[in-house]
C-alpha cells in the first residue's frame, strides 16, 4: 500500500488501524466500513483513490458474513433500492473523480456528518415504508456511493422503521453486496477502479478478515442499539475532523 500510495509510515499505520476497527464495526454492526476507513483516510491522505477499493471491499466482507445473515435478509425491499440506486451511480462515481483532493475530502466528509445527523436524530416513520420510499432510499444511496458511503443512507432508512436488529444487519449486508458488484462498470468506465485499486485491497484483506471475525463474535451478544450509537458517534467525528481540515489547513 505504501508503493500505491507514497504515504510515510506513520500514516500507514494510522490508516491500517482505522482499517482494522472498521472492518470490526462492520462485523458487529453491519454497515460503516467504507464511510469509517474513507473519513479517517481523508484526514492524513487523499481519498478518491480509495473509493473504487473500499467498494471492492464491501464485497469481500459481505460474502465473509453471508453464511449467517441469509436468512434474515428483506429481499422484497432490496430490488427496489438497487434500481434507484443503479440510476445515478455513474453520475456519482463520476462527480468524484473529476474533484480534487481538498473538494473531494470536504464533499465526502460533509455527505458523512449529513447522513449520520439524520440517523443519530432516530426520527422514525413508525411503519413499514412502501415501494416508493424504497426507490427514493435507494438513490440516494447510489449517490453517496459515490464517497463509498451506499450503506449510510440505507441504515438511516431502515432505523426509522420498526425492523428487527438481525433483519437490519442482514438487509444492509446483502444490499451492500449488490450495489457494490453493480458499481463496477461504473467506477471501471470512470477510470476510479485500476492496478493501484487492486493493490490497496491486497493489503487490507488481513486487517479485514481479523476485524470482520471479532466484531461478528461480538454481535452475538450486543443490545441491538448500542452498535448503531457506537458507529454512528464515531462516523460523526471523523467527519467533523475532515471538514476542519478541510476548512482551516
Amino acid at each position: 500500500m505504501n508503493a500505491a500510495l507514497g504515504l510515510e509510515i506513520w500514516q500507514l499505520a494510522y490508516l491500517a488501524a482505522c482499517i482494522l476497527l472498521a472492518a470490526w464495526v462492520r462485523g458487529y454492526s453491519g454497515f460503516g466500513f467504507s464511510a469509517l476507513v474513507i473519513t479517517s483516510a481523508a484526514l492524513v491522505t487523499d481519498p478518491v483513490p480509495f473509493v473504487a477499493t473500499l467498494v471492492m471491499c464491501e464485497i469481500v466482507l459481505s460474502f465473509g458474513q453471508a453464511r449467517g445473515v441469509i436468512a434474515h435478509v428483506d429481499w422484497r425491499r432490496i430490488w427496489t433500492m438497487l434500481l434507484g440506486a443503479a440510476v445515478v451511480m455513474p453520475a456519482s462515481f463520476a462527480l468524484i473523480a473529476r474533484m480534487g483532493e481538498d473538494v473531494a475530502r470536504m464533499a465526502i466528509s460533509a455527505m458523512v456528518l449529513v447522513i449520520c445527523l439524520a440517523m443519530a436524530r432516530g426520527f422514525q416513520f413508525g411503519r413499514e415504508i412502501g415501494t416508493v420510499g424504497n426507490l427514493v432510499a435507494g438513490t440516494t444511496s447510489g449517490f453517496a456511493n459515490g464517497a463509498a458511503s451506499g450503506g449510510l443512507p440505507i441504515a438511516v432508512y431502515l432505523a426509522a422503521q420498526p425492523v428487527a436488529a438481525p433483519v437490519f444487519r442482514a438487509t444492509l449486508i446483502a444490499y451492500l453486496t449488490l450495489l457494490c458488484l453493480i458499481a463496477l462498470p461504473s467506477l471501471w468506465w470512470t477510470g476510479l477502479l485500476s492496478v493501484q485499486s487492486f493493490v490497496i485491497l491486497a493489503a487490507m484483506l488481513p486487517l479485514m478478515a481479523l476485524g470482520l471475525w471479532v466484531g461478528g463474535r461480538r454481535f452475538a451478544s450486543a443490545n441491538p442499539q448500542d452498535f448503531k450509537k457506537f458507529t454512528l458517534v464515531l462516523l460523526i467525528i471523523l467527519a467533523g475532523l475532515g471538514l476542519l481540515r478541510s476548512l482551516l489547513w
